[in-house]
């Protein structure tokens, strides 16, 4: 199947050019053989809220630890430990410690982290670009099948 994929909805909207893409989907993660198991285990690492949020937050270069819950906000100091030392075991991520009194650590995206960047910023875009009509379907959806749909 070919799809387009890129920054905005259609080529000449103003909202960024489109590329064609060839895209396999499978109808199960069995179909991607025995590594199915795997393959969920990934999508479920870096398709988790403040694993997205480490990895955006890391496109701009190394941050100490302080200065990336700083810019992430809302995460606890032992959740963004625990996402830390999962990313780095995934490869996606690097950490440096500097031999300074008091230690310095630094975090930055290895070459397979900066790979993640472009599909995770192409479903950010995606996400912003529709969230608008999103909304009107949630609406339309709450107002024909009452308020409590929403919430089951």
């Amino acid at each position: 199947m070919t799809v387009q994929v890129g920054a905005g909805p259609k080529e000449g909207t103003g909202k960024g050019l489109m590329h064609e893409r060839e895209l396999h989907t499978p109808k199960s993660c069995q179909e991607v053989g025995p590594e199915g198991q795997f393959v969920r285990g990934v999508l479920d690492r870096v398709g988790d809220k403040w694993s997205l949020m480490i990895i955006g937050s890391l496109n701009r270069g190394p941050l100490r630890f302080g200065a990336l819950q700083a810019v992430i906000g809302g995460i606890s100091q032992r959740m963004l430990t625990l996402n830390l030392r999962q990313l780095e075991r995934d490869g996606l991520i690097s950490r440096t410690v500097y031999a300074e009194v008091p230690p310095r650590v630094e975090y930055q995206l290895t070459e397979l982290g900066h790979g993640l960047l472009v599909p995770a910023l192409e479903l950010v875009n995606w996400a912003a670009d529709n969230a608008p009509l999103i909304e009107k379907h949630r609406e339309a959806y709450d107002a024909a099948n009452g308020a409590d749909a929403a919430r089951r």
